[in-house]
């Protein structure tokens, strides 16, 4: 696939650019091309660009994957989205990246493009790792926020206006944690500077959604036989997708509420309506749909035992303690969305996936619905039950006594505590910068040394506790609360794990 291919191709099954990809002009700098960028806000600009909007152009910079770049550099920056239904697929081939670089390899070539008055926005998915810089000031110029700082630097001398920094990782607070990785190398660097900075740059929160699973050799292959595209790196994602934006830019605004993104003045309640709701219950349904024998997102929603109780976990245990009254966020709607997003069989969105990084994902998660709750004096013991799904996989063995590769920086210290304490949670519990007071909820913690004890013996076992009524406190009827809860963990620098 390639510049001269698009024009040359009669395929009625793919649509292509129906723009002049030559008239696209650079505004956007992006850091971190993955699968889910190219899925997500490439398809927004994409859209831009197909409305006549041809300023809003999108240079790539990979981190570290020389992959990526042979691939686009041999197709133009052209590449296939894939949408994949429940019942059929869409396929567009996408012309928004004008450009990409490889940080490794084009370091002075970004920094020249960061400090191209044409550039107006600066985006990110770097992971949550991306976001810890080293102790060490010298590395910690070489950093992404080092570049970005020089960037800064260069524009505040030229008397340029700043880029926006707008951050597109699934962050609690992703906003903050750019803002910070930021300012603490400015103010390293120069407190003149980091003033600068702190008056004229604007720092937006975002809330990104759409799933999307890695690439396979076996989707290259049908991507060409279904749409006769050749392409080397595919996108499979699915059909739905959500960017929820703050208005605050400080250098020109995409008018990306054209293509269905939304703009508003907070965007928190969109963020804890998301990572609780369908976050939160990735969490449960990875470690209880594993522990069921399962191992696709749409094969233990399936069963309809595991799908049932991700249902009612989402909305008698964990709906009840949002907001409701936020626009466009219809919470028994937004639950429907994501069990009908879950159910997708053409996704096969791997639970090994979802239960990675446990020691991150459930306390930004899931806890934090279990600690409101238990606030509350409402029933929680469903979350109460996940919970206990994810210290029993922490084991590092399943029902049937088949080894469990735990991906978690902490697997060792977790598995440990796991084994040590068997049926009794005590010693994870312990482990308060993951846990946080969990140990002092002692109806919570009853369910979940009953749930180790009775419901994870077997596969048998748990299947009878899925169809019982969960055994707990009784649910009180206190009134919704509407305002947003604080959420315990605001910043990767407080993680341990990556």
């Amino acid at each position: 696939m390639s510049n001269h291919t698009l024009r040359a191709s009669r395929s009625n099954r793919v649509a292509t650019p129906g723009y002049n990809r030559a008239r696209l002009e650079p505004a956007i700098v992006h850091f971190g091309v993955g699968g889910f960028h190219r899925a997500h806000q490439e398809v927004y600009f994409d859209q831009l660009a197909e409305l006549g909007f041809s300023q809003w152009g999108v240079i790539g910079v990979g981190i570290r994957r020389p992959q990526m770049r042979q691939v686009l550099d041999a197709q133009d920056n052209l590449f296939t989205v894939v949408e994949r239904g429940a019942d059929d697929s869409t396929a567009k081939i996408i012309g928004s990246m004008v450009e990409y670089l490889l940080l490794t390899e084009d370091r002075e070539t970004v920094a020249a493009r960061l400090a191209d008055p044409r550039i107006r926005l600066v985006t990110l998915t770097i992971t949550a790792d991306g976001y810890v810089l080293p102790g060490d000031p010298e590395q910690a110029r070489d950093s992404v926020f080092g570049l970005l700082v020089d960037a800064f630097d260069r524009r505040r001398r030229a008397r340029l206006a700043p880029f926006t920094m707008l951050s597109c990782d699934n962050l609690p607070d992703s906003a903050a944690a750019t803002r910070e990785g930021v300012m603490t190398v400015a103010a390293r660097r120069d407190r003149s500077l980091a003033r600068w900075i702190e008056e004229r740059v604007s720092f937006p929160g975002s809330m990104v959604d759409r799933i999307t699973p890695a690439t396979t050799p076996d989707d290259r292959d049908v991507v060409e036989e279904d749409f006769l595209v050749g392409d080397r790196w595919p996108v499979i994602t699915e059909p739905f997708t959500q960017w929820v934006i703050e208005d605050d830019f400080c250098n020109d605004r995409p008018p990306l509420d054209r293509v269905g993104a939304l703009f508003v003045d907070d965007v928190a309640p969109y963020k804890l309506i998301k990572s609780r709701l369908l976050n939160g219950a990735h969490c449960a349904l990875g470690y209880v749909g594993w522990l069921a024998g399962h191992r696709c997102t749409y094969q233990a929603m399936a069963d309809p035992l595991v799908a049932g109780f991700v249902r009612r976990l989402m909305r008698e245990e964990i709906a009840p303690l949002l907001p409701a009254d936020v626009p466009g966020m219809d919470l028994g709607t937004y639950c429907d969305t994501v069990l009908e997003r879950l159910r997708n069989p053409r996704i096969g969105d791997q639970l090994a996936r979802l239960c990675r990084r446990g020691s991150t994902k459930m306390p930004d998660y899931l806890l934090p619905s279990l600690h409101d709750a238990h606030a509350q004096g409402r029933s929680r013991t469903r979350l109460a039950f996940a919970v206990a799904a994810w210290l029993r996989y922490l084991r590092g063995v399943d029902l049937e006594g088949e080894p469990i590769d735990v991906q978690d920086a902490r697997a060792e210290e977790l598995r440990e505590a796991a084994l040590r304490g068997g049926c009794d949670p005590s010693p994870l519990l312990a482990i308060t910068d993951v846990f946080g007071g969990l140990a002092d909820d002692t109806e919570s913690v009853a369910v979940i040394r009953r749930s180790l004890s009775d419901a994870f013996r077997s596969g048998a076992t748990l299947r009878s506790a899925l169809a019982s009524p969960p055994r707990g406190a009784p649910r009180v009827t206190a009134s919704r609360p509407l305002e947003i809860h604080e959420h315990p963990r605001t910043h990767p620098r407080d993680h341990t794990a990556p």
